[in-house]
């Protein structure tokens, strides 16, 4: 529960500043926007699938090469799968709400193949600094990297650092 609230927040905050800039424009065009709301449920449902996706152990394909690749592969691999998912959802609230299923499948990644490459290639930068951090912690283990996030370190661990990186 924990790692999910965590990742909803972290999608809630990387949604809302594309929703905070989209209203931003849409404000300077005449226009009124404001969806906060879309933002909590859509980042608490895209966390649901990104965990269901976690535990089918999606993406694990080059967790033994440079940590470039798993984080690539994982990113493009659950895109893909938050698009499906996503995709399977619109439908399934469409037919409730009795809408047309191009209607429905717009509002998956967007209305033209331009807003739906432009929306994919920002869930991808979204998805790349977690799957990041979360093969980092895969090498170094999860308390440990959490740890050097959110706890100080002493000036001396910090000077021997500096001196090792330099030799």
């Amino acid at each position: 529960m924990q790692e999910f609230l965590i990742l909803a927040l972290y999608l809630y905050i990387c949604l809302g500043a594309l929703l905070l800039f989209k209203s931003a424009i849409l404000q300077e065009a005449g226009i009124s926007f404001a969806v906060w709301g879309i933002a909590a449920v859509k980042a608490l449902l895209l966390a649901k699938f990104m965990l269901v996706g976690r535990a089918l152990r999606i993406g694990e394909r080059y967790k033994h090469k440079a940590l470039i690749w798993p984080t690539l592969h994982k990113s493009f691999a659950f895109l893909i799968l938050l698009i499906i998912l996503t995709g399977i959802e619109e439908v399934v609230v469409g037919l409730i709400h009795h809408r047309p299923l191009a209607e429905s499948l717009a509002n998956v990644v967007g209305a033209t193949m331009f807003q739906g490459l432009a929306t994919s290639l920002v869930m991808f930068l979204v998805l790349v600094p977690y799957f990041a951090f979360r093969c980092l912690g895969d090498v170094l283990g999860d308390r440990y990297l959490v740890s050097l996030f959110i706890k100080d370190h002493p000036e001396e661990r910090n000077a021997i650092d500096t001196r090792q990186r330099v030799a």
